[in-house]
């Protein structure tokens, strides 16, 4: 009877840790219903604008989270001090519970989990439905803008969750490394060029992070206004994404770039919530790499000053040309 006992106890702790796992990097609206409960910090990260019309009950806001943290040209993280007061005047502290949201499948949401992790966070999430999937569930919003005590913040880097440009050159020449391109196919091979030159990093796999969502051309669907929501947006199944992301091994050290780190946060996260264990974005990403001149590359194209000049004076006189017939028109009627 006794070790009827013990093993019912075990059993017992067995299934209480089952409850209490830890969660996913990716939660659903119940998750972030009963992390409020729990008083966990609910940061919504879209613009102040988007924020005062309307946002989940107690969620706290510093602005556009690519605008408010990342310098506008490098596209890199404002100075540390910078960033920890404001961080720190918002009261978001990264040691504690926080849940990231914005709009559905905007990746701007996972750069800011990678960011609470970066800085030492260990029980972040996001919220990938976002504002979209809230209100479907007939959830309250709130228009008052909601106060944490603020912090006086002393922010350490997590150099196990992110590399830099010479770590990923480094990298190059280990077997167990892998790395993930999230971007565009015309970004992979050099044609679409958004630095000093185009191209990719050597061995790099070309993964497309819409390639993530149920339907990628959603985007382009919502411009036309051939559908009439966001549904497309929402993460494939589970095992869809597995397949995905199947000639990966979850065993390898995988870096995850793309143009400036935000759609490399998002595959990143996706990939963690698949269970790969050493998952690391590479922040820079193609703007670093592309501008290292000294970075191996390949499929390498070089942007042209020249052509792109020549293009802007075309435009120039396509608009005084349709200036001068706007002011002629005026006079004919007249």
């Amino acid at each position: 009877m006794k070790f009827i006992t013990t093993i019912t106890a075990i059993l017992g702790l067995a299934a209480a840790g089952a409850v209490h796992a830890a969660p996913s990097v990716i939660v659903d609206t119940a998750y972030v219903q009963a992390a409020m409960q729990r008083g966990a910090i609910i940061w919504d990260t879209r613009s102040a604008g988007e924020y005062k019309m309307g946002h989940l009950p107690g969620a706290v806001n510093i602005g556009e989270i690519g605008k408010t943290l990342r310098d506008d040209n490098s596209e890199d993280y404002l100075p540390q001090e910078q960033v920890e007061k404001l961080l720190g005047d918002a009261g978001i502290d990264p040691s504690k519970e926080i849940v990231v949201y914005g709009a559905k499948g905007n990746p701007f949401v996972y750069f800011g989990y990678f960011t609470a992790t970066y800085f030492g966070g260990r029980n972040a999430h996001v919220y990938h439905g976002g504002v979209e999937d809230w209100k479907t569930a007939g959830q309250a919003f709130s228009t008052d803008a909601a106060k944490l005590a603020p912090l006086q913040l002393h922010l350490k880097a997590d150099s196990s969750v992110a590399v830099s440009t010479g770590e990923v050159v480094k990298s190059l020449k280990k077997r167990n490394v892998q790395i993930v391109d999230v971007r565009t196919a015309k970004e992979y091979s050099g044609e679409d060029i958004r630095a000093i030159r185009g191209g990719h990093i050597p061995g790099a796999v070309n993964i497309p992070f819409e390639q993530n969502w149920v339907d990628p051309d959603t985007p382009k669907k919502l411009a036309k206004k051939l559908v009439a929501n966001k549904d497309g947006l929402a993460l494939k199944p589970v095992e869809q994404l597995k397949a995905l992301y199947a000639k990966l091994d979850p065993g390898k050290e995988t870096i995850v770039y793309c143009q400036s780190g935000v759609r490399a946060s998002e595959t990143a996260s996706v990939l963690q919530n698949l269970g790969f264990k050493k998952v690391k974005v590479y922040d820079s990403s193609w703007l670093g790499y592309g501008n290292t001149l000294s970075a191996p590359a390949e499929d390498v194209s070089f942007f042209n000053v020249g052509a792109l000049n020549g293009k802007i004076a075309a435009l120039e006189n396509h608009i005084e040309a349709l200036e001068e017939l706007i002011v002629a028109t005026k006079t004919a009627k007249q």
